[in-house]
C-alpha cells in the first residue's frame, strides 16, 4: 500500500517537500464524506491503485463539494503512479495530453481522471516549460504535498485517502471550505500569471459554491485582467459556456463586473452597458441568465446560442445604432451589425459557426415580429430558429414594453391554424390596427435616445 506522506509507489518521482505548510489529517468521524455519495466507478479505481501498492486519493472539486453537501459530477483521483503504470493496471485506460499528462478510466458514459502528483519545480527534463510567464507544460511528477502546493485554490487542494477515510490537508483548506472562502495557494498575481484563466475559476467557483474570494486574491484581478487577451480563444469559450451554463450565471456575472473581467471578455457589450443610462438592457442580460439558471435547475436544455445572443445584444444594439445614425437602412443595418459585433467578438472567444450563425438568426428575427403581412408572418413562424427568437422577444419586455403587443400577437400565432390566424390577420386590418406595410400602428411614438437600438 502507497504511504501517503511519501510516494513508495513510483521510482520516477521525484519530491520536492519545501513548502511552509503542514499536514493535517481529518479522521472519519470529523467530516461528512460517505463512500455512498462516491461514483462506485470512482471507488473501483481508489481500491485497485492501494491494492496494487500505491496511494490512491479522491481530489480537488469531488472533495470540496462533498464537504459542502453538493453533489459531485466528475470525480478525479490523484496518485503516486506514474501515467503508464495506471494505465498498464486498467485494461480500459487511455492516456491523454501534452501540457498534462492524464489517465482517463473509462466506464461506459463515465471517466475518471486519474493524475500523477506533480511538483512546482524544473528538474531540467523540459516537463516543465514556461512561456512569458505562463505555464504551458508541467509533467514533473512529485510528492503528495508538491501535488497540494502546486494546485490554485486551498478549497481545491483537499485529499479522500482510500485506505482510511480520512481528509488530508495540506494548505489549510479544509478551513476554508468551512468558512466558505476561496483562497489562492501561494502569491495571487504570480499564480494567475502562469495561468490567466484562473482569474475566471475563480469567480466562476465563488458563483457555484457561494463562496466569498479573499481579500489577498482577489486585489490583483482587476489589474491583471487584461491577461486573459492571451488565453487561447478556444480555452475562453469552454470557460464561458461552465460560467454561464452551469446553474450560476447571475452571480458569474456579476462577479465578472465586479471584478473587471467582463470588460476583457466582452468588450463591446461591457461599454454598450456602461453608456445605457437606464440600466434596460443590463436588466435584460440579468434576466435572461436567470432564466437559464432556472433551467439549469430544471434540467431543461440551455442553449450556447441564445446565450451569446443574450450577453452581445447589448453590443449588436450599440453598433445598430451607430450604423443607424451613418443613414444606413434598418435591415441592412442589423446585418451588418450583427457581422460586426461577431467578428470583432471572435478575437478574444472563439466562438463555433455552429452557435454564432443561430446567434445571429435570433437577432435578425427580432425585426421581423412586428410586420403582419400574411406571407412573411407564415414564414417567420416556420423559420427553424423562431421559438428561441420569440423567447428572446418575450425576454426583451424586460429592457423595453413596446414589445407587449408583438409578443401577444406572435404566442396567439403559433397556436393558431391557418385560417385562424388569416382571421386575426383580416381582422386587424379592417379595423385599421395595421398600417399599409401590415406593420402594428403606434398611438403614439416616442423619440428613441442614442445608444437606444431596437427599443432598448
Amino acid at each position: 500500500m502507497g504511504n501517503p506522506e511519501t510516494s513508495t509507489g513510483s521510482a520516477n518521482i521525484n519530491s520536492s517537500a519545501t513548502s511552509p505548510f503542514s499536514l493535517r489529517v481529518i479522521p472519519r468521524d470529523q467530516h461528512n464524506i460517505s463512500r455512498k455519495d462516491i461514483s462506485p466507478n470512482a471507488l473501483r479505481v481508489l481500491y485497485r491503485l492501494r491494492d496494487s501498492g500505491f496511494g490512491a486519493y479522491l481530489v480537488g472539486g469531488a472533495v470540496r463539494d462533498l464537504l459542502v453537501g453538493g453533489n459531485p459530477k466528475d470525480f478525479d483521483v490523484a496518485t503516486d503512479a506514474t501515467p503508464e503504470q495506471v494505465k498498464s493496471l486498467f485494461r480500459n485506460c487511455r492516456l491523454i495530453g501534452r501540457r498534462f499528462r492524464l489517465a482517463h478510466v473509462v466506464f461506459g458514459r463515465e471517466i475518471i481522471e486519474v493524475a500523477t502528483f506533480r511538483a512546482n519545480i524544473d528538474d531540467g527534463s523540459g516537463d516543465r516549460e514556461m512561456e512569458n510567464g505562463m505555464l504551458v507544460r508541467d509533467n514533473v511528477y512529485g510528492s503528495i504535498e508538491d501535488d497540494a502546493v502546486r494546485r490554485d485554490f486551498t478549497c481545491n487542494a483537499l485529499y479522500y485517502a482510500i485506505e482510511d477515510f480520512s481528509v488530508r490537508d495540506y494548505t489549510g483548506g479544509f478551513e476554508d471550505v468551512q468558512a466558505r472562502l476561496m483562497k489562492l495557494i501561494g502569491d495571487p498575481e504570480k499564480r494567475y500569471q502562469e495561468d490567466p484563466v484562473r482569474m475566471l475559476r475563480a469567480v466562476r467557483l465563488a458563483a457555484k459554491l457561494g463562496f466569498q474570494i479573499d481579500d489577498a486574491s482577489a486585489e490583483p484581478l482587476p489589474r491583471l485582467a487584461s491577461l486573459l487577451g492571451e488565453a487561447a480563444p478556444a480555452r475562453l469559450f469552454e470557460e464561458v459556456l461552465k460560467l454561464f451554463l452551469s446553474g450560476h450565471g447571475v452571480a458569474s456575472f456579476e462577479g465578472l463586473e465586479r471584478y473587471g473581467l467582463l470588460d476583457v471578455l466582452f468588450p463591446e457589450s461591457a461599454a454598450a452597458l456602461r453608456s445605457n443610462p437606464s440600466g434596460a438592457l443590463r436588466r435584460m442580460v440579468i434576466e435572461g441568465l436567470h432564466n437559464t439558471d432556472q433551467r439549469v435547475a430544471n434540467d431543461e436544455p440551455v442553449s450556447p446560442s441564445f446565450l451569446f445572443a443574450l450577453l452581445l445584444w447589448p453590443a449588436f444594439c450599440r453598433a445598430l445604432a451607430t450604423l443607424q445614425k451613418q443613414g444606413v437602412q434598418l435591415e441592412e443595418a442589423q446585418r451588418r451589425a450583427a457581422d460586426r459585433v461577431t467578428l470583432h467578438q471572435l478575437t478574444t472567444i472563439a466562438l463555433p459557426r455552429r452557435f454564432s450563425l443561430p446567434m445571429q438568426e435570433i437577432w435578425l428575427l427580432q425585426g421581423r415580429f412586428s410586420s403582419r403581412q400574411r406571407k412573411r408572418v407564415v414564414r417567420t413562424l416556420t423559420h427553424p430558429r423562431f421559438r428561441a427568437a420569440f423567447d428572446f422577444l418575450a425576454l426583451r419586455q424586460v429592457a423595453s414594453s413596446e414589445h407587449q403587443a408583438d409578443v401577444e400577437f406572435w404566442r396567439e400565432a403559433q397556436l393558431q391554424s391557418g385560417p385562424e390566424l388569416d382571421s386575426t390577420l383580416d381582422a386587424a386590418q379592417a379595423e385599421g390596427e395595421l398600417d399599409e406595410n401590415g406593420a402594428p400602428r403606434k398611438r403614439r411614438r416616442r423619440r428613441r435616445r442614442p445608444g437606444g437600438a431596437a427599443g432598448e
